[in-house]
């Protein structure tokens, strides 16, 4: 199987809000550096762009972002504008609120609802956009994200947003949420090994609903900002080579064996990089070989759900 061939639409399709995506998307988290955030040294800006026009070539509509994506150099949102404006009728842009990076690119204080609208706002410049598709508030430890949430719906309201998501939370907030607005996917760290029972009901819950549940870090595992995981266990390295493909495609293949409600969004900042991830859209793994990997990775998986 050769990787440069095979585009997004060999993973399938899933609704979100009445546009039809790719169920292998893009993360952008990865463009801007060798490591997420302020950890490592920045990307080179050409070939980030290159890799976003290459995944639109590839057939990926569903792109991950946020305005806290940046480097000391690179931003995202910027690199995105800058490769893909005038945007596909067909791409769907989503971003995240809640969290703050200053100046330097050191954690500030989480945003409080009133300031939501700001954040808001400062994707939609940089994106270069009058509305966002589908905007994630990420909770920051709160038990109740009403407050916040709400502030949202106002703006989708207002027209700034098309579509709400919720990230980090549990079945509890899913219907918290869900009672002020429409909630259209939910945004978890979720991969193969990491051990989350309540982010396994939510899986459930949202599959039942029709909810997209995406997934974050599905490749990085315990790595997590730094990059993916090189840590492979017996068990994936074997499905691995019985395929004749990559452990972090057999751990791409894992994901979306989790049911068809279930997105991918790999990110990288290589184009080799990015061709492997979307043709692992095409993988399928056996009953079998999905019941040695759950079993080597107690807590997760269970019964698969395609």
């Amino acid at each position: 199987m050769t990787s440069g061939t095979i585009t997004a639409d060999a993973a399938g399709t899933w609704d979100i809000g009445g546009l039809t995506v790719g169920r292998i998307g893009f993360g952008a988290m990865r463009l801007t550096g060798s490591a997420a955030f302020h950890l490592g040294t920045p990307s080179d800006r050409g070939r980030s762009i290159a890799v976003l026009r290459r995944a639109i070539e590839l057939g990926v509509n569903h792109i991950d972002t946020a305005a806290f994506y940046f480097s000391a150099l690179r931003s995202a949102n910027e690199l995105i504008n800058s490769a893909l404006s005038p945007y596909p009728d067909d791409l769907l842009i989503a971003t995240k609120v809640g969290p703050f990076r200053d100046y330097s690119g050191e954690w500030g204080t989480s945003a409080r609802p009133e300031d939501l609208r700001g954040h808001v706002e400062e994707n939609l410049r940089q994106l270069g956009r009058d509305h966002l598709d589908l905007v994630y508030l990420r909770r920051m430890r709160q038990e109740s994200i009403a407050e916040h949430f709400g502030a949202l719906a106002e703006l989708r309201e207002a027209g700034l947003i098309r579509h709400l998501g919720i990230s980090d939370v549990g079945p509890r907030h899913l219907a918290e949420a869900q009672a002020i607005a429409p909630v259209v996917s939910v945004q978890n760290r979720y991969g193969l090994g990491h051990q989350a029972p309540e982010t396994e009901e939510l899986l459930r819950v949202c599959g039942e609903q029709g909810v997209a549940f995406v997934p974050f870090y599905a490749i990085a595992g315990d790595a997590g900002p730094q990059g993916a995981t090189t840590a492979h266990d017996e068990a994936v390295l074997a499905v691995a080579r019985a395929h004749g493909t990559s452990p972090a495609a057999v751990r791409l293949a894992w994901t979306l064996a989790r049911g068809p409600h279930v997105l991918a969004i790999p990110g990288t900042g290589d184009p080799d990089h990015l061709a492997e991830n979307v043709a692992a859209g095409a993988l399928r793994l056996t009953t079998e070989e999905l019941k040695h990997l759950n079993a080597a990775h107690p807590g997760t998986g269970g019964t698969p759900k395609n």
